[in-house]
């Protein structure tokens, strides 16, 4: 993907303000899986669900996200089709879109991780006191925040910006490896990043637990990494909900359907 021309603060904004309204909408389909998974935790909350979502979503999707466009058209990072959509222009005739790429990847690294999760002793779904058609609707409701928030904040922000400061060391030009690690050191983060959300649902404290939740949450952000270098960031966010798809809808009805 070839890197986008301008790089000024003001060229992204409009994208960003759509990116962050997008992690808004998508904070407040999260609202009935928090009500159901940490109870205890939504009561402390003494606010309206909108102001979360505003505050905990649109705000730091929008300003990481602008930031992250910033530093990732530097490398060739962004999120062209919507770019496209929002600035009215014509895509790079050598840009393709692989969607289908996105939706098969997402979905066999849903079914990894869901086997992976089935193989290990304790680990427990975090909705598993719900019926199974309880889960899917707020599964499915949840999925839009993986596929758009935290893919905003993990691969936009966080693999954009550890490129951007490794080409620091190579004259602003970023290699092949730079990329990858950013990738890896992203997913780890992704995977650590969902440490307190387990603990909060009542997952045991376990040196196996606790590694297998960074492991299995890695696996999806290794995807949805390579697939935001490769064709951008849309595809990634695709995958992402493909997977969280097949682990908090298709997986309950599976199994306890």
């Amino acid at each position: 993907m070839s890197a986008i021309a301008t790089s000024t603060g003001k060229s992204h904004l409009k994208l960003a303000l759509l990116l962050g309204v997008f992690a808004i909408i998508a904070t407040l389909a999260l609202e009935p899986y928090l009500d159901a998974t940490e109870p205890a935790t939504m009561a402390k909350v003494h606010v309206p669900f909108w102001i979360v979502a505003i505050l905990q979503g649109g705000i730091p999707s929008f300003l990481l996200g602008w930031l992250g466009l910033i530093l990732g058209s530097k490398n060739g990072l962004d999120a062209p089709w919507l770019r496209a959509l929002v600035y009215r222009h014509h895509q790079a005739p050598a840009l393709r879109a692989h969607w289908l790429v996105a939706v098969i990847a997402g979905l066999l690294s849903g079914v990894v991780v869901a086997a992976l999760a089935a193989a290990t002793p304790g680990f427990a779904s975090p909705a598993a006191n719900i019926s199974p058609i309880g889960q899917a609707w707020r599964g499915a409701l949840a999925s839009l925040y993986g596929g758009t928030a935290e893919e905003i904040l993990l691969r936009l922000f966080v693999v954009s910006l550890l490129v951007w400061l490794l080409s620091l060391f190579n004259k602003r030009q970023a290699l092949s490896w730079m990329f990858v690690l950013a990738i890896v050191l992203a997913a780890v983060l992704f995977g650590i990043g969902h440490l307190p959300t387990a603990f909060a649902m009542g997952m045991a404290h376990t040196p196996v637990l606790i590694g297998r939740i960074i492991l299995l949450n890695a696996l999806v952000g290794l995807v949805t990494g390579t697939l935001f270098w490769k064709y951008g960031l849309e595809h990634a966010m695709l995958a992402h909900f493909c997977a969280d798809l097949m682990l908090h809808v298709a997986t309950p009805l599976i199994v306890h359907g």
